[in-house]
């Protein structure tokens, strides 16, 4: 069947940005494998869902993003949300910190988990005590190595992220600061930057995201955000203090899954038989069972070419989940992994009934949801 992609991890990832931010600030332990200039103050955005390749093909909504000197990197694998702000504050590959997806199978909780919200999936139970967020990503993230350092570090993301189960995970150090809308964002930021002689400051903004899953990438709803979020951020950057660097990157793209096959795993036997648990998303099925063989030849039947399908084994040959995946990362990985083609997707209309309506959708392997954008203002172009 052939990997759907080799070497994820040649190029440089996400997970190089912020050691590559402490490198070019002078911390000489880290890598600066995005050969960033030397700068001692540094704000890094990260637009949630925001694709290189979404930004290239609606530059007319995106003036000044567009404008803004950059280029594609890698997000990682799985192309998702949790993975990718593991990847961001950990400065690892998702077999090394273990966030191996939207939702991953825990032997320890014996259940679904989803990392986002920290709770059993399909639940609201929060799993905080029994699973201790810094426990499970015991690695020092790259915000407390900054603090070490003596970089003041400061988180300005939405106040509900504060003390969840992944900021204290992966994004935990240095000062967190919980903010309601984009006025608050930006003026926070702003008093962040200049707060010290170094600097690290990381920001998030969430709707381009929400948008293209409730109506697409690339409808009207969309691309009216993305013109509100371009707007955004020239006024953040020209709101920065002297001396500081603004870089804008996203965690991951998307693909508007109702232009392809979108296959009923809760609707299809040939999917279902001698499954034992699914996780992952419709982009992206990590599958769990007994009977590899016979499931791996069933899905391959029913599927074709519209999913690459492999066993964990090939998946961890060929790298996707980083060099030297740890024992609790790779048995969060499927017995079989189901890779999208094209726009495919294998929904659950009875056990994921919300997500499966939403055409827009990501987790996969193609450009459009594995580009990234590093977009980059110094200091000395503002």
């Amino acid at each position: 069947m052939g990997v759907p992609l080799r070497d994820v991890y040649e190029q440089p990832t996400l997970a190089d940005l912020l050691p590559s931010v402490l490198a070019s600030a002078g911390v000489t332990a880290e890598r600066n494998r995005l050969d960033l200039t030397d700068c001692a103050r540094t704000v890094v955005l990260l637009v949630d869902g925001m694709g290189w390749n979404l930004v290239q093909n609606y530059s007319g909504a995106a003036p000044f993003l567009t404008g803004m000197a950059g280029h594609a990197i890698r997000a990682g694998f799985p192309t998702t949300t949790a993975v990718s702000l593991a990847s961001l504050g950990t400065g690892l590959p998702s077999g090394r910190h273990g966030v191996t997806g939207y939702q991953s199978y825990l032997r320890e909780l014996d259940s679904p988990f989803n990392w986002l919200r920290w709770t059993l999936a399909g639940t609201a139970v929060d799993q905080r005590t029994q699973l201790v967020p810094e426990l499970v990503q015991a690695h020092p993230t790259v915000f407390e190595r900054a603090v070490r350092e003596g970089i003041a570090v400061t988180t300005v993301v939405p106040r509900i992220f504060e003390g969840s189960g992944l900021t204290r995970a992966v994004l935990r150090g240095g000062t967190f600061a919980g903010v309601s809308a984009y006025g608050d964002l930006l003026a926070r930021i702003v008093t962040a930057a200049g707060s010290a002689d170094r600097t690290l400051v990381y920001g998030y903004l969430g709707e381009v995201d929400t948008l293209g899953h409730l109506y697409g990438p690339g409808s009207a709803a969309w691309l009216a955000q993305l013109t509100v979020v371009d707007r955004f951020v020239e006024q953040l950057a020209d709101a920065l203090p002297d001396g500081t660097r603004l870089v804008v990157t996203a965690d991951h793209g998307m693909v508007d899954t109702s232009r392809g096959r979108r296959i009923d795993f809760d609707q299809c036997d040939g999917l279902s038989e001698d499954v034992t648990v699914i996780t992952g998303e419709p982009r992206c099925r990590h599958v769990h069972t007994e009977r590899v063989d016979a499931v791996l030849e069933r899905w391959r039947n029913e599927l074709g070419d519209d999913m690459w399908i492999g066993t964990r084994d090939e998946v961890l040959a060929a790298g996707l989940f980083g060099p030297e995946p740890s024992p609790d990362a790779a048995s969060r990985i499927g017995d079989i992994v189901a890779v999208g083609r094209g726009a495919s997707s294998v929904i659950r209309t009875d056990g994921e009934m919300i997500m499966s309506r939403m055409p827009g959708q990501h987790g996969a392997l193609t450009d459009d949801e594995l580009l990234i954008p590093l977009l980059v203002q110094d200091p000395a172009r503002r």
